[in-house]
């Protein structure tokens, strides 16, 4: 084990030591960190809990999909052009600000309650860092590349696809494992406003009745922290693998 990953364990013991004295010396008002892990433990046994994790995980990754499948050929649109980029830009300043949790009711009024309200929303909020991170990455392009193309007699979508495109990849990456991160708070705050279906969050909100409701709530936090952590250690890891010369 590297000597940044030795740190890390010991941080995270660290902070597991802290909340143990912490949950014990609360009087039972928090749980203790070895009882909220040991709840997260067993959780992984009940079939109930799987079926409501695989909910979250469809929505998650089908949410984020579709929103980077739209974001990065808007992205490439208006990057490329100048001036679609200024026509739009006042709409797409006004629309990136609106919270997703608000958009619920009003996605819900039109699709109903189910699973396609939630991939709605998650798709609107995941969908801005993949754009954005695709119009700074073609803004970053180097003009001397692109110029040379063109002297050669490229054009524009021959500059495109050979010069733009390979270098605003890591921009587009990044925006992705950021939109990943954005998506799974979307979706499990969906789950929790609406309450119904499948998902973690809905396993959130039907636990707010149980006796050890707060114990129950902070092992399905545990979940979703691993859950965020692995999905940005695999899309890092993918991330370096495919544009390694961004990260020498």
């Amino acid at each position: 084990m590297t000597g940044s990953r030795w740190r890390g364990a010991v941080g995270v013991a660290l902070l597991l030591a802290g909340l143990e004295v912490l949950g014990r010396a609360s009087g039972g008002t928090l749980p203790p960190a070895g009882e909220v892990l040991a709840r997260a433990a067993t959780l992984a046994l009940e079939p109930g809990y799987l079926s409501h994790l695989a909910g979250t995980l469809l929505t998650w990754a089908g949410g984020t999909l579709l929103a980077t499948a739209i974001a990065i050929p808007a992205g490439l649109l208006l990057g490329s052009l100048p001036g679609v980029e200024r026509a739009s830009r006042a709409v797409l300043e006004f629309l990136r600000p609106m919270p997703g949790v608000a958009l619920f009711p009003l996605v819900g009024m039109m699709l109903g309650s189910g699973g396609a309200t939630r991939v709605v929303v998650v798709t609107y909020v995941a969908l801005w860092p993949v754009l954005f991170n695709a119009v700074y990455g073609l803004r970053d392009v180097e003009p001397v590349a692109v110029d040379t193309l063109r002297a050669f007699g490229f054009g524009r979508a021959a500059v495109l696809v050979r010069v733009s495109l390979p270098s605003a990849a890591p921009f587009i990456a990044t925006g992705v494992r950021l939109a990943a991160g954005i998506a799974l708070i979307a979706t499990i705050a969906g789950e929790i406003f609406m309450g119904t279906g499948q998902g973690i969050g809905v396993h959130v909100a039907q636990s707010t009745f149980v006796p050890d409701a707060t114990a129950e709530v902070l092992a399905v936090t545990v979940w979703a922290a691993l859950l965020g952590l692995l999905a940005n250690t695999l899309l890092v890891r993918g991330e370096r693998r495919l544009f390694f010369w961004a990260h020498r």
